[in-house]
């Protein structure tokens, strides 16, 4: 498969940073995507959701898993899809994936997602990756989910009431700090959708906040 690529933005540098200095923690690992990909329980709960999901569909479906960060859950579900593409935007943690993880119906890519061509897919996994987002490349990437059908997004949210997608710099925060969370189908995004369902929710390991994992059917 060939994908073009454009020019990143500094997002990359940034996450490049994390990894290299360790800031979601993992000082033992050479990259570690933080407790909410390691957490067990978390790992569990989430693992059986998404797996019971893509095992009730009529085939094996394509899914390109949009920010796979250290694979540590994408690699519980890939037994689950016909293909599996699995994308991040730090190169070096893309190499790292490539030689660890190896099945004939995996593929790793080094994207930027709000910037680059994606792959076909039925089925866009996008697990704790916009939190991280300014709103302008949210709005770059949500024009392309239009391109699958089902999105499942997982989004860390405050557990109170809360005004949703409130911007910040891209990196290592979220707008948990701004007491904000992002919510696809409001402003300024607006994401069409036909259906959804709640397939997740869950107290974050960290105890602030809560993991929150939507389904979404787009066509």
């Amino acid at each position: 498969m060939k994908i073009s690529q454009k020019k990143t933005w500094p997002t990359k540098d940034a996450m490049v940073q994390i990894y290299e200095k360790n800031l979601w923690g993992g000082k033992n690992a050479e990259f570690y995507s933080g407790l909410g990909s390691h957490h067990p329980q978390v790992v569990k709960s989430y693992v059986a959701v998404v797996s019971s999901f893509l095992k009730s569909l009529e085939s094996p479906p394509v899914v390109c898993d949009l920010g796979c960060g250290d694979f540590n859950i994408g690699k519980e579900l890939v037994q689950y899809a016909s293909n599996y593409i699995a994308i991040d935007i730090v190169p070096g943690l893309i190499d790292h994936n490539k030689q660890t993880f190896k099945r004939n119906n995996l593929e790793f890519y080094s994207l930027d997602i709000a910037k680059d061509e994606l792959p076909f897919g039925d089925c866009a996994i996008v697990r704790q990756v916009l939190q991280h987002l300014s709103n302008a490349e949210i709005k770059n990437i949500v024009k392309k989910l239009y391109n699958y059908k089902y999105i499942i997004l997982t989004e860390h949210l405050p557990e109170e009431d809360f005004e949703p997608n409130k911007d910040i710099i891209s990196g290592q925060g979220i707008r948990l700090k701004k007491q904000s969370g992002i919510n696809l189908l409001t402003a300024p995004f607006n994401f069409k959708v036909k259906e959804e369902k709640q397939l997740l929710s869950m107290k974050s390991p960290d105890f602030k906040g809560n993991l929150e994992t939507m389904l979404y059917r787009v066509k």
